[in-house]
């Protein structure tokens, strides 16, 4: 017979990256602050500053300043990198995530 898992025995992984999180957090919030996207991604200030570095190298963000803070912009055409889904686009990942997150609120 099955018995059933403490919430302790299940692992901590997830679907997405944390590079996919990032994107879902400055799709919701373009002038998010870092260490706001850091606390929600679960991740350190650090690691979110490297992940946005690597998302903006890469050509799927763009960074601008508006006074003291950054603004970031997503290249919603830019298709994803794997070759299994090279086919589709961030916009295929995104726009679901934030929309049920909009009509929520």
């Amino acid at each position: 017979m099955a018995t059933k898992k403490k919430s302790s025995d299940i692992s901590d992984w997830t679907f997405l990256s944390n590079h996919a999180h990032v994107l879902i957090c400055i799709a919701r919030q373009p002038d998010i602050r870092l260490s706001e996207l850091a606390d929600l991604v679960g991740i350190q200030e650090r690691t979110a500053h490297r992940i946005i570095h690597e998302l903006s190298d890469a050509g799927y963000v763009s960074v601008s300043k508006v006074g003291r803070n950054n603004v970031y912009e997503i290249d919603l055409n830019h298709p994803l990198r794997h070759p299994l889904e090279s086919d589709h686009d961030i916009r295929e990942i995104i726009f679901p995530l934030i929309k049920k997150k909009r009509a929520a609120s």
